[in-house]
């Protein structure tokens, strides 16, 4: 019963984030100079719906861990921390796409890839699986990051 929940609300978070993508990718990140290492927009979707669900089953496998009452302060810290990065992953794309800021985009995502980092090292103490979940997540977000960065560099 806490499988789909937690993917749902990885999901949702996605869809808000997306409120703000996607009224931009036509118009204004269409007029960005990016770096030759951008990806073709179509690929942005499939990858965070993949990732979302991702985080979703890690979110899964730590909220349905049977725990001893110090293992319970460590899930509720865990679940506030997971909680955390989801909302700096919507926020980033107020700040790059809704904003259409570049700059507050870096900033955001640097506190989204700190806070994606602790999380893994909380759920990494309660489940492995959990934190192997969020590898790939941690990945693109870097990849993000540095893309991120590219598109502010080049478009002062």
């Amino acid at each position: 019963m806490k499988l789909a929940p937690s993917i749902l609300v990885c999901l949702a978070a996605g869809i808000v984030g997306s409120a703000f993508t996607m009224p931009a990718i036509a118009g204004w990140y269409a007029t960005l100079a990016k770096p030759a290492f951008s990806p073709p927009n179509w690929l942005f979707g499939p990858a965070w719906t993949v990732l979302y669900i991702l985080m979703g089953a890690s979110l899964y496998l730590v909220w349905s861990k049977n725990s001893t009452l110090k293992e319970a302060k460590w899930k509720s810290i865990a679940i506030k921390a997971f909680a955390l990065q989801l909302i700096l992953n919507v926020a980033w794309s107020v700040l790059f796409f809704g904003l259409h800021s570049p700059a507050l985009g870096f900033v955001g995502i640097v506190a989204l890839w700190v806070s994606i980092a602790a999380t893994m090292h909380i759920f990494r103490k309660i489940d492995r699986k959990a934190f192997w979940l969020l590898v790939p997540y941690i990945l693109w977000v870097s990849f993000a990051a540095a893309l991120n960065f590219s598109v502010w560099m080049m478009n002062p």
